[in-house]
C-alpha cells in the first residue's frame, strides 16, 4: 500500500468517525426548547453539506502547505463540561474588561465564571438559552449565513451546534470598555473536541470592542507552552456590522503545546461600517485562522493586524479572504510572523476587486522575522483585481536580524541578548501596541521576551 493511499485512508476514517459521533448526538435536544426548531434546521442543513465535503490534504491549493496528518492521528470524543472554580481563570481575566466577561467551558456556558454586572442596557451578552424574545425571530437572519465556500470545519462545528455565545448590540449603542469572550478548552486523559461558537451583531451606528480569547485553564507557567492530552478546538464565530457600525475585534489563540485549533471568522459589513481585527497567534501543536470579510455597502472601512509568534515544531496557518464588492472601500492589512526554531508560519491573504468595486483603496503586507535557519515561512499575499479606477497594492518581506542594527545597539552598551531583544519587541510592538487592553499588550509582549529568550 502506497503512503497516499494510507493518508487517504486515514482522512477518510477520520471524517467518519466524526460523522458518526455528529449524527448520534444531532437528535439530542438543544439547551433551550424555545429555540429547538431553529438549531436543528441548521444542523440538518449542515449534516447535508458535510457528506459532501472531505477533511482537505496538501494536494488542495487551499491547504497545499498545512499538513492535518498529526490532527488526523488522533480519534477525538467529544468534550463535556466540567465546573470549574474561579481561581482557575484568575490569570486569564483582564481588569478592563472584569465586569463584561463571558466564559464558555469546552463550549457550553459558564454563568458562574461569567461577569456581566456592567453592561449597559440595550445590550445583550449571554448565550442562546437566555436570548431576549425580541431577538429571538431575527436569529436566523443571522446564526450560521455564512457565505463563501463550504468549509468542513465550520460545517462540522454547525452539525454539532447546541449553544453560542451572542452579543447583540442595539442602535446607536456605544460601549467603550472591552467586552471579554473567553472560550477555555479544559484537556482530558482522552483527545477530545470542542466545539464553541460565537454570534455578535452590531446594529446601526452602533460601537463595540471585543476580545475573543482561546486559552486553557491548565495554566502552569506558560500556558501555550504546557503539554498535556491533545485536544481539538474547532471554532466558529460570525460578526454583523450593519450600516455605521464599528468593531474593534481582538482574537486571540493560546492554545496549549500540544493543541490543535482551526477557527474561523466570518464578517459582513454593511455600508459606512467600520471593522479591525487584530490576530494573535501564540498557542497550539497545529493552528489555522480562516478569515473571510465581506463588505456588503458602500464607504466601508476593513483593518487587518497580525501576529503571529511560534518556535519549537509549531505550525500556524493565516487564511484571509477580503470581498471588496462596493465603490469608495477601503482595506489595510499588515500581518506579521516571528519563526524560532523549526517551526513553520503560513500566510495567504486573498483580496477580491471585482469590477462593482471601483475607487476601491486596498493595501496588503506580510512582513516575516525569522530567528532560525531551521525555521520554515511560506507567505502569499494575492490580489486579484477587475475593477480599473482602484488603488491597490501588497508585498511581502522574510528577513532576519540585520546583524549591523545588532552591532549599532551593541555599540551603545547594550549586551548581544538585549539587542536582539529589543530589535524583536519593536518588531512585534507594531501590532500589539494596537491592543484594546493595555494588559493584554503587557502579558503578551512578555511572551515575546519569553519565546524569543536567546540565553
Amino acid at each position: 500500500m502506497t503512503n497516499n493511499t494510507i493518508t487517504e485512508t486515514q482522512e477518510v476514517s477520520y471524517l467518519n468517525h466524526l460523522l458518526e459521533q455528529v449524527k448520534g448526538g444531532v437528535s439530542e435536544p438543544p439547551l433551550t426548547s424555545q429555540m429547538s426548531g431553529q438549531l436543528q434546521e441548521i444542523r440538518d442543513h449542515a449534516l447535508t453539506w458535510i457528506k459532501e465535503l472531505e477533511i482537505p490534504t496538501k494536494r488542495d491549493e487551499e491547504w497545499r502547505f498545512t499538513d492535518l496528518s498529526p490532527l488526523l492521528a488522533h480519534r477525538f470524543q467529544s468534550a463535556h463540561f466540567v465546573p470549574l472554580e474561579n481561581q482557575a481563570i484568575a490569570s486569564l481575566i483582564l481588569p478592563e474588561s472584569e465586569h463584561k466577561r463571558i466564559v464558555f467551558v469546552n463550549g457550553i456556558y459558564a454563568p458562574h465564571l461569567s461577569d456581566i454586572t456592567e453592561i449597559p442596557e440595550g445590550i445583550f451578552i449571554g448565550n442562546l438559552a437566555e436570548l431576549p424574545e425580541n431577538f429571538r425571530d431575527r436569529l436566523p437572519q443571522y446564526l450560521s449565513q455564512q457565505q463563501g465556500n463550504q468549509d468542513v470545519f465550520a460545517t462540522l462545528n454547525s452539525t454539532g451546534l447546541k449553544d453560542a455565545a451572542v452579543i447583540w448590540v442595539e442602535k446607536n449603542q456605544i460601549i467603550e470598555d472591552p467586552i471579554h469572550l473567553l472560550f477555555i478548552a479544559l484537556p482530558d486523559n482522552i483527545p477530545v473536541i470542542n466545539q464553541p461558537r460565537g454570534l455578535i451583531i452590531a446594529e446601526t451606528g452602533s460601537s463595540i470592542t471585543l476580545i475573543e480569547h482561546y486559552a486553557t485553564a491548565e495554566i502552569f507557567g506558560c500556558s501555550d507552552r504546557v503539554k498535556v492530552q491533545p485536544y481539538f478546538t474547532n471554532a466558529v464565530t460570525e460578526i454583523y456590522l450593519e450600516e455605521n457600525a464599528q468593531v474593534n475585534h481582538t482574537r486571540l489563540q493560546r492554545g496549549s503545546g500540544s493543541a490543535f485549533h482551526i477557527g474561523k471568522n466570518a464578517i459582513f459589513q454593511a455600508r459606512n461600517s467600520r471593522y479591525t481585527c487584530h490576530a494573535i497567534s501564540l498557542g497550539s501543536k497545529l493552528s489555522r485562522h480562516n478569515l473571510e470579510v465581506y463588505q456588503r455597502g458602500e464607504g466601508t472601512e476593513t483593518t487587518l493586524n497580525g501576529l503571529t509568534l511560534i518556535g519549537s515544531q509549531q505550525l500556524a496557518d493565516t487564511h484571509s479572504s477580503m470581498m471588496l464588492n462596493h465603490q469608495h472601500g477601503t482595506f489595510n492589512q499588515v500581518h506579521k510572523c516571528i519563526i524560532d526554531d523549526k517551526a513553520h508560519g503560513i500566510f495567504n491573504g486573498k483580496v477580491f476587486v471585482p469590477q462593482t468595486a471601483q475607487f476601491t483603496n486596498a493595501n496588503q503586507l506580510s512582513r516575516n522575522l525569522l530567528l532560525s535557519s531551521k525555521g520554515r515561512i511560506d507567505t502569499k499575499p494575492q490580489l486579484e483585481i477587475v475593477a480599473d479606477n482602484v488603488k491597490c497594492s501588497h508585498g511581502a518581506t522574510v528577513s532576519q536580524l540585520e546583524e549591523d542594527e545588532v552591532f549599532y545597539l551593541r555599540s551603545r552598551g547594550l549586551s548581544e541578548q538585549m539587542s536582539r531583544h529589543l530589535l524583536i519587541d519593536a518588531f512585534a510592538a507594531e501590532i500589539l501596541g494596537k491592543l484594546p487592553s493595555p494588559t493584554l499588550t503587557q502579558v503578551l509582549s512578555r511572551c515575546v521576551s519569553c519565546r524569543t529568550d536567546f540565553s
